[in-house]
C-alpha cells in the first residue's frame, strides 16, 4: 500500500500542475524532460533562406497538359490530359549573360586560386578539388592582367602558339567545372537496394565556357559575326539571356547556383535548402500558363498581337521580318509584360532547356502527378537517347512554336544560339523578403 500511494500521489502533482512542469524542464525535444512521454526532435533551431533572388512562387495546381486546340500532326505525341504540380520556385526571367559570367568567373578564379596556392590555412594547404578550402578573400584580389597572367601557366591561359599578337588571354576551354552528384534515380531502384553507396555518386568536369561560335554556325551564309565577338562578351548585352549553352552545361550551372547558395547558409549556420535544377516539361508548361489551364500562349488566346497590332513576344512574324517585334536577335530577358505568374518571354525570345528527356510517347505513360520523365544519356548512348525537351520557341522561330503545349528537342551535348534556360527550385511557399 505504501508504494502504491506514493506513486498515485506523483500522478496527481503531473497532472494538477502540468504547465509548470513542463516549464520548468525546458522545451520539446529535450531528454531533461524524462517523463517517457513522445516531444519530437527538431532538425536544430537554424533559421531558413530568404526568398530567392530573381524567382517567383508557382501555387500548386492542376491543369491540362497538351495542345489546348486539335493537332492532328502531334495527336500521339501530345495529347492533352490533366496533371497536378506542386509548388516550387522559378526565375522570373531566362538567366542572362551577367548571371552567367558570374559562373565562369567563379570558375576562373577557383583555377588561379589553386595554382597561386590560395589556400585557407585551417585547410591544411592544398585540398585537391575542392573549392571548399580555397582563400576566397584572396581569390578576389587576382588581377587578371598580363603579369599575373603569365604567373598561372598553361592551367589558365592559351598556349604560346593559339595567341594572337603573342598577347595572353585566358583559353575558354580551360575553364573547366568539377561536378559530384547523387544520383537519387538510381539509389531508389528496388534492384539496387543493399548496393555500396558509392555506386551512386556521379563526378566528372564539365566544359562550362558558352560557344559563341553558335552564331555563326546556326546559319549558313549569313554574316553574324558580330555577334560572336560581342554577345557575350560585351555589356550591352549584359541583361540578354545567354545562348550557346548546351544541357550538359546547363545542368553544371544548376549545380554551381546549389554549391554557392549552401556554402553561405552553412557558412551562417542556417538551414541547407534544395538543389536548383532545371524543370521539368510539365513544370514548365503549367508556369508558362500562368493560370490560363486552356490559352494557346502565356497571354491567353488566339494571336501574338494586342488589340493594338503590337506583337506580344521576340519571335519571327510574318515571312520572317524579324525586326518587327523590336528586336532582330535576342532582346533583354524582362522585356515584353509578363504572364500572370510574373514570368518574362515565357514564350520566344530563347527556348529554354528542361529537365526532361524527350519520348514521342511520354504523355500516354507518365504519371499524372507531378510527372516527368528523365534520362542520364551517357556519351557512348545512341543520339535518340541524348534529346531533351525544349519549350518556348525562339527569336528565329514562327508562331506556332511560341504556343505553350508545342514540344520540340533538341540533342543535350549541342549548344544553340537560340536555346538558353532558367533555373527552378523546391522551397516552402512563403520567404521572408
Amino acid at each position: 500500500m505504501k508504494n502504491f500511494f506514493v506513486f498515485t500521489a506523483v500522478a496527481v502533482i503531473s497532472i494538477t500542475f502540468p504547465s509548470c512542469f513542463f516549464k520548468k524542464k525546458g522545451g520539446s525535444g529535450k531528454d531533461a524532460l524524462g517523463d517517457g512521454q513522445l516531444h519530437g526532435v527538431a532538425p536544430g533551431g537554424k533559421k531558413s533562406m530568404n526568398r530567392p533572388r530573381g524567382m517567383v512562387y508557382i501555387p500548386p495546381g492542376t491543369f491540362h497538359m497538351g495542345p489546348s486546340d486539335e493537332d492532328i500532326n502531334y495527336n500521339y505525341t501530345a495529347r492533352n490530359r490533366q496533371v497536378s504540380i506542386p509548388g516550387f520556385w522559378m526565375d522570373a526571367t531566362e538567366i542572362t549573360n551577367n548571371d552567367y559570367r558570374q559562373f565562369t568567373n567563379w570558375v576562373r578564379d577557383s583555377i588561379a586560386a589553386k595554382e597561386l596556392g590560395y589556400y585557407k590555412s585551417s585547410a591544411g594547404g592544398s585540398n585537391g578539388d575542392s573549392a571548399i578550402a580555397i582563400d576566397w578573400v584572396k581569390a578576389r584580389t587576382i588581377k587578371y592582367d598580363a603579369s599575373n597572367l603569365e604567373k598561372l601557366g598553361n592551367k589558365l591561359i592559351l598556349a604560346p602558339d593559339n595567341r594572337l599578337n603573342g598577347k595572353a588571354e585566358i583559353d575558354p576551354d580551360k575553364l573547366v567545372y568539377h561536378v559530384e552528384t547523387f544520383k537519387l534515380s538510381e539509389a531508389a531502384k528496388r534492384e539496387n537496394e543493399g548496393v555500396a553507396r558509392t555506386k551512386f555518386i556521379e563526378r566528372y568536369n564539365q566544359k562550362i565556357y558558352p560557344d559563341t561560335l553558335v552564331w555563326m554556325r546556326d546559319f549558313s551564309y549569313s554574316y553574324n559575326e558580330p555577334m560572336t565577338k560581342r554577345y557575350f562578351a560585351h555589356p550591352s548585352f549584359g541583361n540578354y539571356p545567354v545562348v550557346g549553352i548546351n544541357w550538359k552545361q546547363a545542368v553544371a550551372f544548376c549545380h554551381w547556383r546549389t554549391h554557392i547558395q549552401n556554402s553561405y547558409l552553412e557558412k551562417n549556420k542556417m538551414a541547407v535548402e534544395s538543389d536548383y535544377r532545371l524543370p521539368s516539361e510539365a513544370e514548365w508548361e503549367y508556369a508558362a500558363r500562368g493560370g490560363r489551364t486552356n490559352s494557346m500562349f502565356p497571354w491567353g488566346n488566339y494571336y501574338a498581337r494586342n488589340k493594338k497590332g503590337c506583337l506580344l513576344a521576340n519571335f519571327k512574324p510574318g515571312r520572317g521580318n524579324y525586326a518587327e517585334d523590336g528586336g532582330f536577335y535576342t532582346v533583354r530577358a524582362d522585356a515584353y509584360w509578363p504572364n500572370d505568374y510574373g514570368l518574362y518571354n515565357m514564350s520566344g525570345n530563347v527556348a529554354e532547356w528542361t529537365g526532361s528527356y524527350f519520348n514521342e510517347s511520354a504523355y500516354n505513360f507518365m504519371s499524372d502527378m507531378s510527372p516527368d520523365v528523365r534520362y542520364d544519356a551517357k556519351a557512348t548512348d545512341p543520339p535518340f537517347m541524348k534529346r531533351k525537351v525544349i519549350r518556348g520557341g525562339s527569336w528565329k522561330d514562327i508562331g506556332y512554336f511560341l504556343q505553350v503545349s508545342t514540344r520540340a528537342f533538341e540533342y543535350q551535348d549541342s549548344a544553340k544560339s537560340y536555346i538558353g534556360f532558367r533555373c527552378v527550385i523546391d522551397l516552402a511557399p512563403r520567404m521572408k523578403k
